[in-house]
C-alpha cells in the first residue's frame, strides 16, 4: 500500500465533523461525539478502529466514545486536567502517542474548555495536521466557556507557531459565519476577502470548507492577528479601552458573542 493517508471529514450533528484518519486498513478517529458516522464509514470499508482520540469534554466530542470502544477494541487518550464520561489514556503537554508510523504532540490549549488539549502530527506523504477541537476554527476561534482570554491568547499563539503548511483539523463548519465576522474587523484584507469567496464556493457545491491551512489563517484570523495594527484599531473604538494583549483578545471574543 502507498505511504498517503486518508483524512476524512465526517459530518454529524448541524456543522460538526469527527475527523477520521486511515492508512492500512487502520482508522483513528478524533472527538466522535456520534458514534453511527463513524460506525457507517468503517462497515462498507472493513477498516478496523484502533485509536480514539478526544479534546475536550463536551457532550458534541465525547457522546460516541462509550459506543466505538464497545462495537471495537479502540484505545481512547483525552485530556487529563477534564471530567470525562469515558475512560481514557490522560494526555498533557509534553507526552505524545504514536499511530501507524505518525508521532503525534500533544499541546495544552486551554481557554474553551479549562483542560482542553489538541494533536499535532505529520503523516508520511502528507502535509502535517492539527486536531485542535474547538479552539482554533477557521476565521474564529472557540468561546471562553472555561478559560480566561490570556489562556486562550497563550493556546493561540501555540498553534499559530506550528509548520504553517499544518491541516487545521476544526470540529465544527463555522467556515462562512466567522469569515462574515473577520471582516468586519479587518475589512481591507485582500486574502480574507478571497478566502471568503472561496469558501462559498465550496459550500455552495456542499463540500466542507475544512481542513484549513494554517499560513492562510496566520493571514486571515482575526483572532490569530489580535496583535495586528488593522485589527486594534477595530477594536479600539469597542469598550473597555484594551491595555493588554489578552485585553485585545478579549474584547475581539465579546464582539464576536454578540455579532450577528
Amino acid at each position: 500500500m502507498g505511504l498517503i493517508m486518508n483524512l476524512i471529514p465526517l459530518p454529524a450533528f448541524s456543522d460538526n465533523y469527527i475527523w477520521l484518519l486511515q492508512h492500512n486498513g487502520r482508522a483513528l478517529v478524533v472527538d466522535p461525539g456520534d458514534a453511527q458516522p463513524v460506525l457507517d464509514a468503517l462497515a462498507p470499508t472493513g477498516w478496523v478502529l484502533d485509536h480514539i482520540l478526544v479534546t475536550h469534554h463536551h457532550a458534541d466530542h465525547v457522546g460516541g466514545v462509550a459506543a466505538l470502544t464497545a462495537a471495537t477494541s479502540a484505545t481512547v487518550y483525552g485530556p487529563a486536567h477534564e471530567q470525562l464520561p469515558i475512560d481514557v489514556i490522560p494526555m498533557t503537554q509534553g507526552q505524545g502517542l504514536s499511530w501507524q508510523g505518525v508521532d503525534f504532540e500533544v499541546i495544552d490549549v486551554p481557554g474553551h474548555t479549562a483542560g482542553h488539549i489538541a494533536y499535532w502530527g505529520h503523516p508520511p506523504g502528507m502535509a502535517p495536521v492539527l486536531f485542535c477541537g474547538d479552539t482554533l476554527f477557521s476565521g474564529g476561534c472557540g468561546r471562553l466557556f472555561e478559560g480566561t482570554p490570556a489562556q486562550m491568547l497563550h493556546s493561540l499563539d501555540q498553534l499559530s507557531a506550528l509548520p504553517e503548511a499544518t491541516q487545521v483539523c476544526c470540529a465544527h463548519e463555522y467556515t462562512l459565519s466567522n469569515l462574515k465576522f473577520a471582516l468586519e474587523v479587518d475589512p481591507t484584507n485582500l486574502d480574507l476577502i478571497a478566502y471568503q469567496t472561496h469558501c462559498q464556493t465550496l459550500r455552495a457545491q456542499g463540500m466542507p470548507t475544512l481542513p484549513a491551512h494554517l499560513g492562510l489563517e496566520r493571514k486571515i484570523n482575526p483572532f490569530l492577528r489580535s496583535r495586528q495594527p488593522a485589527v486594534r484599531a477595530s477594536l479600539r473604538h469597542r469598550p473597555p479601552t484594551p491595555m493588554h494583549d489578552a485585553d485585545y483578545l478579549a474584547a475581539l471574543r465579546q464582539w464576536k458573542n454578540e455579532y450577528r
